[in-house]
């Protein structure tokens, strides 16, 4: 029998891995100047900004894209997970 993750509350998928429930997933292009915009947006709080880019911690991101949604530069596209 598979263990099932439980989210409870918003903020606390950081406890457990919930990037599997993705269908698409968001990429940060080149366009990225590390502005922290994204970061701000996420529900998750999975973006961090390092070395003046955008990084995203895809074992938690949902894929729910609020972080391209918000981002002025259009650096972050969203494909399909595999």
């Amino acid at each position: 029998m598979s263990k099932v993750s439980v989210v409870v509350s918003a903020g606390t998928a950081i406890e457990k891995k919930t990037g599997s429930w993705r269908v698409e997933k968001p990429v940060v292009t080149d366009k990225c100047r590390g502005c922290g915009f994204c970061m701000q947006y996420c529900p998750e709080g999975v973006i961090k900004v390092e070395e003046g880019k955008a990084r995203i911690d895809y074992d938690y991101c949902k894929g729910c894209l609020i972080c391209k949604e918000v981002c002025p530069f259009n650096a972050i596209e969203s494909v399909m997970e595999k």
